[in-house]
């Protein structure tokens, strides 16, 4: 007798044999049991997962000469048949080959006549996606309402590729791929019955190549039995998958974890002797980083299925988490670039290379420092690692790290007072003393790394004394009133914001750490002012007193009988409501104030989102602004008086409307208006404040 494949021999005879498919099973063994079968079944997964399998299992039980049940006998001439694919009325179509219609017009035309030897005519029709369009609507009114006699057995890869109006028709079972332990469950079961000595590495090896395919697991397994002289090893299977050494991936992992670069390479070498895919060889340092880091999370998850638990406990002891993940994402990142690189054996060596140049941020420095690096490794590329000890940062900056880009000058006491005394300022006048004033030494701490790129739109490699301020200084800062135009480009000027301080950064713009109120005019004749910071033009200034005097247009009274409807714009909004409650009190009205109470007005709109709990947050506040309890009546009426909101939206167009009037006079808009024929986006025109 000639031999028969592992897939072919140890197909499954019963629903019992079945691996996997549970929630399947247990659906078609219910309904063969309570009598409940559906005419039409459609079966859909990836190759491999027993989709012809369940099929005529499900055709053998219903037709066992012993009736219809989910344990066929298996010994009698139906189910002999059916298992030896000569039974007469299991009809097994290939779709692929029979994609005319006038092929399914012709299954059609025998669906009419009863079964020949067994109680139901099944029509297995695999691969069902690949008939055309006239075939599917061919078979649409006879697989909607068949005889009682025929059940319609579907199989299929692709079950997007099916029209709607044939999935509607079936009862579908969507098959799941194997996961590798039942795989190697069912090898180990069955070389055990064949009697092949076999090392249980090879099988996961295996299993994870069959991709979730028992057929082609069983495949595999033909051929490492036949490569391996009727024995499955790990040595043999490897080389018959084409997959490398596990342990030239764990060398590579300790040379990483080391910082050493010389025997990383040298693995790189080792590995290149046997000439592997560089791609897997990425893919297997993903699979070990992912166990590396389960390891980490939870150590008692790590299994030994690799034969690999010791190795992964060890590199899960020596690396960081952080080291873990940078490590994962770049060889992620790298096996996509793969393609583009012209060596591939180039591109692996890059990846290890930038796993061994970068740290994540805020990372522990490694335990051991790059010691022997190749000649091709530049050393300097291995400082991002390890930065060199930089001085004590200022009390100002205290907890922040030394490659931090720095985000404040040091403001310390005795550095104002030395520079005053410093300064020769006697026979200056105060802006002449402005001007010659020193500027401070920056602090080592906060001197830029060379690694650093732009911080702020300067480059962050560029020397404090010329990058700290772009703005084009005077000799001599001119008293004001002396002349009307600074005579530095405003241009270059950081925006004034409304918290100015006075303090600035390196880059140029106010510190994020002082927000004091301007010095007084008094207290400016005697200050020391450092050469690094901007002097704001006056046209800034100016806009800056606009915006803080328009919030402060009217007092905001504390004794309710003092209080008048104008009033309420500027009480709504000081109550210290939110949200919501903030918006509806907002566009609410103050119509009276009479003695201890107030009465508000809102319109048919707001009835439904001004409930309780909103009144009596709104009362709630009211009473906590004026210090006593507040009778408030809320009354559906006509709003008489100016809601904040409308407040508010009319301020704004005024404003809006001032900006538009401003750009409309201004004389360079005037002229550009003549010259280039320039039109005015309006849209475009917003305040200055």
């Amino acid at each position: 007798m000639s031999y028969q494949v592992l897939a072919r021999k140890w197909r499954p005879a019963k629903f019992q044999e079945m691996v996997g498919q549970e929630h399947v099973l247990k659906a078609l063994v219910n309904a063969l049991d309570d009598d409940r079968l559906h005419h039409a079944y459609l079966f859909t997964g990836t190759r491999g997962v027993g989709k012809t399998s369940i099929a005529r299992l499900f055709a053998k039980s219903l037709n066992c000469e012993k009736g219809v049940s989910s344990t066929p006998c298996g010994v009698c001439s139906a189910c002999t048949e059916i298992a030896e694919g000569r039974f007469v009325d299991l009809i097994e179509v290939d779709a692929a080959s029979r994609t005319k219609v006038e092929d399914t017009r012709e299954l059609m035309e025998n669906v009419q006549y009863a079964p020949t030897h067994g109680r139901y005519k099944v029509y297995l029709i695999d691969e069902v996606h690949m008939l055309s369009t006239h075939s599917f609507n061919a078979l649409l009114k006879t697989l909607e309402e068949p005889p009682p006699h025929v059940k319609f057995l579907l199989a299929t890869t692709d079950p997007q590729k099916l029209p709607i109006t044939i999935l509607s028709r079936c009862l579908q079972f969507n098959l799941k791929n194997l996961i590798p332990e039942r795989i190697v469950s069912h090898l180990t079961h069955v070389l055990g019955e064949e009697q092949i000595r076999f090392e249980e590495p090879a099988l996961w090896l295996l299993a994870r190549s069959a991709d979730g395919s028992m057929r082609d697991a069983m495949s595999l397994t033909d051929q490492a039995i036949a490569f391996g002289a009727g024995e499955i090893n790990e040595a043999d299977v490897r080389a018959m998958l084409g997959t490398i050494d596990q342990r030239l991936v764990y060398q590579m992992l300790n040379c990483l974890a080391a910082g050493d670069a010389r025997g990383l390479m040298a693995a790189v070498t080792d590995l290149a002797q046997f000439s592997p895919d560089y791609n897997t060889v990425l893919a297997d340092l993903i699979s070990v980083l992912h166990r590396i880091a389960v390891a980490q999370a939870l150590p008692d998850a790590v299994d030994n299925s690799m034969g690999d638990q010791i190795q992964i406990s060890e590199l899960a002891a020596q690396l960081s988490a952080e080291d873990v993940q940078l490590y994962y994402q770049v060889a992620l990142m790298g096996r996509k670039d793969l393609p583009f690189v012209p060596d591939p054996r180039e591109g692996l060596e890059m990846v290890l290379l930038r796993m061994l140049a970068f740290r994540p941020a805020g990372a522990k420095p490694r335990q051991t420092s790059l010691t022997n690096p190749p000649e091709s490794v530049s050393p300097a590329a291995h400082t991002i690692d390890a930065p060199a000890p930089a001085p004590a940062p200022a009390p100002a900056l205290a907890g922040h790290e030394a490659a931090q880009p720095p985000t404040a000058p040091v403001e310390a006491p005795q550095i104002e007072a030395a520079r005053v005394e410093a300064a020769p300022a006697e026979n200056l006048s105060p802006p002449a003393a402005v001007a010659a004033a020193p500027a401070p030494e920056p602090a080592p701490a906060l001197m830029a790394q060379p690694a650093q790129v732009m911080q702020n739109g300067y480059e962050a490699n560029t020397p404090p004394e010329a990058g700290v301020n772009r703005a084009k200084k005077p000799e001599a800062l001119p008293v004001q009133g002396e002349q009307d135009a600074p005579p530095w480009d405003e241009a270059d000027i950081p925006p004034a914001s409304d918290d100015y301080s006075g303090a600035y950064t390196d880059s140029g713009y106010p510190s994020a750490e002082s927000h004091q109120e301007p010095p007084s005019e008094s207290h400016q004749e005697s200050q020391v002012v450092p050469e690094t910071a901007p002097v704001s033009a006056p046209r800034l200034d100016r806009s800056i007193q606009v915006a803080k005097t328009e919030v402060e247009i009217l007092p905001c009274p504390r004794n309710l009988a003092e209080v008048q409807p104008e009033h309420w714009v500027h009480i709504s909004r000081s109550m210290g409501l939110t949200g919501m409650t903030e918006s509806l009190a907002t566009n609410l009205s103050l119509e009276q104030v009479s003695g201890s109470g107030i009465a508000l007005h809102y319109t048919k709109e707001q009835h439904t989102m001004l409930n309780e709990v909103q009144r009596e947050r709104i009362c709630a506040a009211l009473a906590d602004y004026f210090g006593n309890p507040v009778q408030v009546d809320f009354i559906q009426a006509p709003q008489q008086q100016e809601t904040p909101a409308q407040y508010m939206n009319r301020k704004r167009e005024e404003r809006h409307a001032e900006a538009v009037e401003s750009i409309r006079n201004d004389a360079t808009v005037q002229l550009l208006q003549q010259q280039f024929d320039a039109q005015i986006e309006l849209s475009s025109v917003l305040p200055v404040d």
